[in-house]
């Protein structure tokens, strides 16, 4: 009987793209125009830069978009991996992307506890028990973490039609209440066209902070290749999911530029940026329209990270179905539920690993998801290598537009990679990340040495 359950076939072209754009938008999108796009870019060079980074994002998309065609079933770059360059290849890919995706689940989750402490007052920063690399570690968030994990772990077992119909939800809530917030900044009479200059940092040249953008903007866009991931429980054709990605991205890219205008629109971004607030997002919003800017900027906060959750239970999950169900990971990853059709064992494992993270606190959490970061650089190079060569294996398809774009998509994988490992480039990982790297790198090497000997 268990081998005769399959995933269900009940996510259509709205929960699809919800589910990338949810996991697109997660709480960097309000916290990066005062920590790194206006300091880095300023107003244009951060919408410049923004929209350099998402047209690369959709020159990568599109080789996913052929291979979800030729491969519609869950695993997504790994999937496309193991059908053209082999189980070798593939591990490569699905050990990097495995941690990129599951990282990024407990990253979402403590994030609830700093919107806690930005528009609740920090009334969860109760329960002090240490402090690690800076960061207080308290009760009070590590249990709000804790319950989001498990009653989202349970709900994406519930069924892929109750977490796609939340999912949804979700994101048109998180779409509408910015939608609000750029309307109000629009008639409101405390912003200016003038608050936004100077277009770029002073001192800084127009080139340096577009490249200062474009550097950060794949890891802004991670997350619309969750489509490919769930690509064997759409119930329409595959031939839609490129177009549902592109317009991820551009919804993406558009709360990304969104935020970062009305965050500098309300007074000199400049002067905001040397009066040293702890959240200009929220400042802004505040004295743009008071507590009810607040409230709408809240909903769409949590949303983003509530979205995110769920995205991410998904991708991961699948990705980890997909590798055990090929026999690079062990077949309990690859049983369904036998009610619900979900891979109710892979759900669990991400929310036990996840359940570890918010007791090490959000700065070392932070040193993994950086370096997990080059994981989706991996799974951009992988596609698109995969797509070149299933080109060339199909002449019939006569697509020499996309053949060029596979062979840039390969490029741009090379350059984000560089940006990571590289000493001086713009997104050069920490210390504490590189050491992660070389760990995660190491312990990958031995699990598939015993993985191979075991067989």
């Amino acid at each position: 009987m268990e081998k005769n359950i399959q995933l269900e076939r009940k996510l259509n072209p709205l929960n699809v793209w919800s589910l990338a754009l949810g996991s697109i938008i997660g709480w960097g999108a309000f916290v990066m125009p005062g920590t790194t796009f206006l300091p880095r870019a300023g107003t244009l060079g951060t919408g410049i830069g923004m929209a350099i980074g998402a047209l690369v994002m959709i020159i990568i998309a599109m080789n996913y978009g052929y291979m979800v065609e030729k491969y519609p079933v869950a695993g997504g770059e790994y999937t496309f991996t193991v059908n053209t360059y082999g189980k070798k290849h593939a591990y490569v890919c699905g050990w990097f992307l495995g941690l990129s995706y599951l990282a990024i689940v407990p990253l979402n989750a403590t994030a609830l506890g700093l919107v806690s402490r930005k528009l609740l007052g920090g009334i969860l920063e109760v329960g002090y028990m240490y402090t690690v690399a800076g960061w207080d570690v308290y009760a009070g968030e590590v249990i709000l973490a804790s319950v989001a994990l498990i009653l989202f772990a349970i709900l994406s077992i519930k069924g892929i039609s109750v977490a796609g119909w939340l999912q949804t939800v979700i994101a048109l809530a998180l779409v509408a209440s910015v939608f609000i917030l750029v309307v109000a900044a629009i008639i409101s009479p405390y912003t200016s066209v003038e608050n936004l200059k100077p277009v770029y940092p002073e001192g800084k040249s127009s080139m340096a902070a577009i490249v200062a953008i474009v550097a950060v903007a794949p890891w802004a866009f991670v997350g619309f290749d969750s489509i490919p991931q769930a690509a064997e429980e759409f119930n329409f054709s595959p031939k839609k999911a490129n177009g549902i990605m592109i317009i991820a991205i551009v919804f993406g890219g558009f709360v990304y530029v969104a935020l970062n205008t009305i965050t500098a629109s309300v007074m000199p971004w400049q002067e905001m940026m040397e009066k040293g607030y702890d959240w200009p997002a929220g400042e802004a919003v505040e004295i743009m329209m008071g507590k009810a800017g607040l409230f709408f900027l809240g909903i769409a906060l949590v949303c983003a990270v509530l979205s995110g959750i769920i995205g991410f239970y998904m991708a991961t999950s699948r990705l980890l179905y997909s590798m055990a169900r090929e026999g690079a990971l062990p077949q309990w990853f690859a049983k369904l539920d036998v009610k619900t059709k979900t891979p109710k064992n892979a759900i669990l494992f991400v929310m036990l690993i996840s359940l570890t993270a918010p007791w090490f606190g959000r700065e070392v959490l932070c040193w993994v998801v950086d370096m997990s970061s080059i994981g989706a650089a991996i799974g951009y190079g992988y596609t698109s290598l995969a797509t070149f060569k299933t080109l060339q294996q199909n002449p019939q398809d006569k697509r020499p537009v996309l053949k060029i774009m596979s062979a840039l998509g390969v490029l741009f994988a090379v350059i984000f990679v560089i940006l990571l490992v590289v000493p001086g480039m713009p997104s050069y990982l920490a210390l504490e990340s590189r050491v992660c790297l070389v760990g995660w790198i190491i312990l990958g090497i031995v699990f598939y040495y015993v993985s191979h000997k075991r067989k």
